[in-house]
């Protein structure tokens, strides 16, 4: 880019198509040029262990999803991230009581999602599983070169400055959007949430028995329906729309052996919600 001298002459600045212009105009942001995204980790799989799902059931639930992921190591990259789980609705509960801002509410939730990466990261020690932070991120390539499976909490790092949401003060960029916004960044083309249920549902299986699955539908249409509940946090939906690298995302039940390695593989297991 070349410099471009100040008329007094004392200053030089570097040229560019985003000198002097506002980074709030929309009409600008419209007609800038840029680069299509790069897939930084396209091979890697991304994917949740759900907290309240799978993390507080304990030796019901880990034990077995943690051999298959094992067993799934030679043959897939994997990073895994974690949810906060009952503990975090606790502190949330606690959090709200004393009348704390959004953003302390969003650190107590971090400290809970980390316990539970701590959790899983030792568990899958043996098979090289390790916990990793956010800024371990830019290690990735080491990670992977030496069949290592990092492990990192799923709660984005907000925290204090965690966005307050329409209604309530309980941050709605939780574990959920944490591993959204993670495979935006690394491009990753599997992108899979471990939970309990089957996946999607019109209305919340354990609460109806009449609610009907949803094996496919695209983010737009999801927002389109505004349902009561969702099995992932509505802000996801906006980001998968909005992504370029994000093509799918995949919700599939951990407790039914199986399920994960098959995922892995392509198979259409559990429900998918596409981007477009």
């Amino acid at each position: 880019m070349p410099l471009v001298r100040e008329k007094d002459g004392k200053r030089l600045h570097v040229k560019s198509r985003l000198m002097g212009e506002s980074l709030v105009s929309r009409e600008f942001i419209d007609q800038l040029e840029i680069a299509p995204q790069q897939r930084l980790f396209p091979d890697v799989c991304l994917m949740k262990i759900g907290g309240q799902s799978i993390c507080d059931r304990g030796a019901k639930a880990l034990p077995p999803l943690i051999e298959e992921i094992a067993e799934n190591r030679r043959r897939h990259k994997m990073l895994i991230t974690t949810g906060g789980g009952t503990r975090s609705r606790h502190i949330y509960t606690i959090g709200l009581e004393l009348g704390m801002p959004t953003g302390v509410i969003a650190k107590f939730g971090s400290t809970i999602s980390e316990q539970n990466a701590l959790m899983v990261a030792i568990l899958l020690s043996p098979y090289g599983g390790i916990q990793i932070s956010h800024s371990d991120i830019a290690k990735l390539p080491t990670y992977f070169a030496e069949g290592i499976i990092p492990v990192m909490h799923g709660m984005p790092p907000y925290d204090y400055f965690a966005i307050r949401p329409d209604r309530g003060r309980i941050p709605v960029h939780r574990t959920d959007v944490g591993l959204v916004v993670l495979a935006d960044l690394i491009g990753a083309r599997t992108i899979i949430f471990v939970k309990d249920e089957n996946g999607l549902y019109t209305d919340d299986p354990k609460k109806n028995p009449a609610a009907t699955f949803i094996p496919e539908i695209s983010a737009a249409e999801l927002i389109d329906r505004d349902l009561d509940d969702l099995v992932i946090e509505r802000p996801c939906l906006e980001i998968i729309q909005n992504s370029e690298v994000i093509e799918k995302v995949q919700i599939v039940n951990g407790m039914v052996p199986g399920s994960l390695t098959r995922a892995l593989n392509g198979a259409h297991v559990g429900t998918i919600i596409h981007r477009g």
